[in-house]
């Protein structure tokens, strides 16, 4: 953007935050290294070493730009710092008060809710908007009101209730809503639980899953180190302007758009999986479900494998042991994600779970890749403090990183010999992790089924070595003195798991902790970097590469335009997530991506993942639909990122597709089901897109935060009308496909009707899906970044 300042003759300087920024690199820890108490070096090692190029632009920029923090590597999972270190709650400026509220350029920004600050998730290009001043546009929200009532069960976790909260409000419908808790079941939620709820909105599919402040939340200010002062002052802020919850007054009835109610005694132990995390499955019925998903055709709940093959045993060596595989085996366990590991009741559960098992004698199969991955320092602080890290150690839940790992497909390989069972033997292995994300292929790619679990049943699946397991009637395992060991055996109970809380998770943990965060570390601190306020490209990196928005970019807006003679490059069903649209995690072998890195020298060994190589628009244009499990109804059952070239009817990849309508200058434009775009908040999964020369995306609903990235690129979003779809309209997608749209931005209205007209006299109404005045003025400049450019460099200094 500093450039695009430049070239118009505009001062560049002005590309700067005008509001605080907190940048924290949490994404590129991998976990190479698993099972030894070197873990976390090596992996740190390996990751400064994949990454020494970005890590230098990043700390290029952290000079360079003035308001930004920069928390380096090894930190922490961002939403996690910001629960316990950054978020203000209220804002001190110079003796002004006023709420914090924050954006995030991730969809799990709404942790922070839990703390009774407004926030939520948006892509990089709306959040670099908002950092150069632009306000944030959004129609009115409505507000669900969702009640706790009563306490939970003996043995019931958070990661229970927020899994059953999750597939409520799912089924409810809240994209685009705010949530807002309430009730005397409040009383009995720790701020960490609040915390775990708010964290999956997006899973959820709502803006904000908001806990207002009241003594719980003032309580935990000061747990974590903030000063009293400050606590003090906040309290008497939010009480002044009737933003604090006071539960022993008198409550008022709000009124809310919708109501919703949860009894939390009725919540019980429960996974969510194997493909969707509002797919929840309460612990007691997994056997049996399991044995449906097995027999299912494909889709969210089915792998369709034939009966005859089903209890298939693969017989293989591991390192010299002999070792079995069936479908179901879990091969990753881990324990990640900020979601849960900010949760010390559940991080101190599963270590609880480790100790009981370690002295009854269970082991973990060493052929499980187990790893622990906390969101921050503070949880190794707890964990020692108790005594219990020794007994997650036992069972090869060693710590490998602080930072998202699993979670976000950063698993590492698994050992070869595992690999080559499963993938010879088609076994549909499994993955268990405390995440908040199990779409398929982005946990491994060799993890068919992938369930979210609590940290303490992470474990137990890790003992039991399957999900094809019933808890309440089958044994865990045999113990030292050859007694079957079952679940409730190792289970502690919730008394038990506050003991440990109370007595080890202390103020001072987080003060160290955060004392030592904006220090660095000595990797971060060695790193050299260029000095001066424009950023030198290499044109030879593989990592930075000058992106093509602004290029040939005029003072004047290219305006509105329609779509002509459209061509469709894929057809989608439903719940097409953004790791669909661009994966964040391995370059596949075969995939366009690992063909341009080999053609520049680059050996497979340090490919790296998509996610660390998004600073390089050539790599994550090729890598955009290029994930493994993409369904494309083009492919008639076909699964993996191919299209077909509907003038030649070649078979060939999504990015030669697109680049083959390119050069014979066709637009395209894709076809899609409901709640497209659900999951990360990746902006890459628009920037892709439109790098392939996709103009308008036609789908039954679309996913908040993905709708307003595809407006951010300029790309027009269309939903079909109530009860229509490409399948009811008669549509195939060989059609091409002509949007009818006034060429002057002032003929168009939010929300409009456009009539979507094809090459063989079909003809339906799609909803204009712009949804504000302020979205139509970016599509007319070409996409959001341009406007703000063109508008800075016009406004009076």
């Amino acid at each position: 953007m500093r450039d695009a300042m430049n070239n118009l003759k505009g001062d560049s300087n002005k590309i700067n935050p005008l509001v605080p920024v907190d940048l924290v690199i949490d994404h590129s820890v991998q976990v190479d290294v698993a099972r030894s108490d070197n873990a976390v070096q090596a992996n740190m090692e390996l990751e400064f070493k994949r990454n020494n190029e970005r890590f230098g632009f990043l700390k290029w920029g952290s000079n360079a730009f003035h308001n930004m923090l920069v928390v380096p590597p090894g930190s922490g999972i961002v939403h996690q710092v910001n629960l316990e270190y950054l978020g203000r709650v209220v804002f001190n400026t110079d003796g002004l008060l006023y709420p914090d509220s924050v954006v995030g350029t991730d969809s799990h920004t709404t942790m922070i809710d839990g703390l009774g600050v407004a926030g939520w998730g948006v892509g990089g290009i709306e959040a670099e908007a908002a950092m150069l001043g632009q306000p944030m546009s959004m129609v009115l929200p409505g507000v669900v009101g969702f009640k706790l009532l009563g306490k939970l069960r003996d043995g019931v976790t958070a990661t229970d209730l927020v899994l059953t909260v999750t597939q409520m409000l799912r089924k409810h419908g809240v994209v685009g809503k705010f949530v807002e808790f309430y009730g005397e079941g409040m009383s009995e939620l720790s701020l960490a639980d609040r915390a775990t709820i708010a964290n999956m909105s997006p899973e959820y599919g709502a803006t904000m899953g908001f806990f207002p402040v009241d003594h719980v939340t003032l309580q935990y200010l000061k747990l974590t180190g903030r000063t009293a002062d400050t606590v003090a002052m906040i309290e008497s802020y939010l009480r002044a302007n009737k933003m604090f919850v006071d539960y022993s007054e008198p409550q008022i009835e709000r009124v809310y758009s919708a109501n919703l109610e949860l009894k939390l005694e009725g919540v019980e132990p429960c996974v969510s999986g194997p493909k969707r995390p509002h797919d929840r499955v309460p612990l007691k019925e997994m056997k049996v479900d399991w044995h449906a998903c097995l027999d299912n055709r494909v889709g969210f709940k089915g792998f369709a494998v034939p009966k005859e093959s089903q209890k298939k045993v693969v017989e293989f060596s591991f390192h010299g042991t002999p070792a079995q595989l069936r479908h179901g085996d879990v091969v990753i366990a881990a324990i990640t994600s900020c979601t849960n590991t900010s949760n010390p009741s559940v991080m101190l559960g599963a270590a609880l779970v480790a100790k009981k098992a370690c002295e009854l004698g269970l082991e973990v199969k060493p052929w499980i890749k187990t790893s622990l991955a906390p969101g921050s320092g503070v949880v190794t602080k707890y964990l020692e403090k108790s005594g219990l890290q020794k007994y997650l150690n036992h069972l090869g839940f060693n710590i490998v990183g602080y930072g998202c790992t699993t979670c976000i497909g950063n698993s590492g390989d698994i050992d070869e010999a595992v690999a080559s069972a499963i993938t010879e033997n088609d076994i549909v292995a499994s993955a268990v992790l405390s995440g908040n994300r199990n779409f398929e292929g982005r946990v491994h790619p060799l993890t068919r089924a992938n369930y979210l679990a609590s940290p303490p049943l992470v474990v137990a699946y890790a003992l039991a070595g399957t999900v094809d397991i019933d808890f309440e009637t089958e044994p865990i395992g045999v113990g030292k003195d050859g007694k079957k060991i079952f679940f409730r055996d190792i289970w502690p109970s919730n008394q038990e798991v506050a003991e440990a809380v109370q007595s080890n998770v202390l103020p001072q943990m987080f003060m160290a902790t955060y004392e030592a965060i904006t220090k660095g570390n000595p990797m971060w601190n060695q790193l050299s970097v260029p000095s001066g306020t424009l950023y030198a490209w290499d044109p030879k990196s593989t990592y930075i590469h000058e992106p093509p928005y602004f290029k040939d970019m005029t003072m004047s807006p290219p305006g509105a335009h329609g779509v002509k003679n459209a061509y469709c490059l894929l057809n989608f069903g439903d719940s097409i997530t953004t790791d669909h649209i661009s994966p964040a995690g391995s370059i596949h072998k075969d995939s366009p991506a690992a063909k341009y890195l080999m053609e520049r020298g680059v050996d497979r060994r340090d490919f790296n993942s998509y996610g660390s190589r998004r600073g390089n628009d050539e790599i994550m244009a090729r890598g955009t639909f290029a994930n493994i499990r993409l369904v494309n109804k083009f492919l008639k059952g076909e699964v993996g990122p191919k299209t077909i070239h509907h003038p030649t009817g070649e078979k060939v990849s999504v990015f030669d597709a697109a680049m083959k309508y390119k050069s014979e200058g066709h637009d395209t434009i894709i076809l899609a089901g409901a709640e497209y775009g659900s999951g990360s908040s990746r902006d890459w999964a628009a920037k892709g897109p439109m790098l392939l020369g996709v103009k308008a995306v036609i789908a039954k609903s679309f996913e908040r935060i993905h709708r307003s990235n595809l407006v951010g690129m300029g790309i027009i979003p269309l939903c079909f009308k109530a009860g229509e779809d490409a399948e009811t309209l008669g549509l195939t997608g060989e059609e091409r496909y002509t949007i009818d749209l006034p060429s002057t931005v002032s003929e168009i209205r939010p929300g409009q009707d456009i009539t979507v007209v094809t090459d063989n006299g079909k003809s339906f109404v799609c909803t204009l899906r712009f949804d504000t005045e302020v979205e139509l003025a970016y599509f007319d400049h070409g996409g959001i970044l341009q406007y703000v450019i063109r508008n800075l460099i016009g406004a009076k200094s």
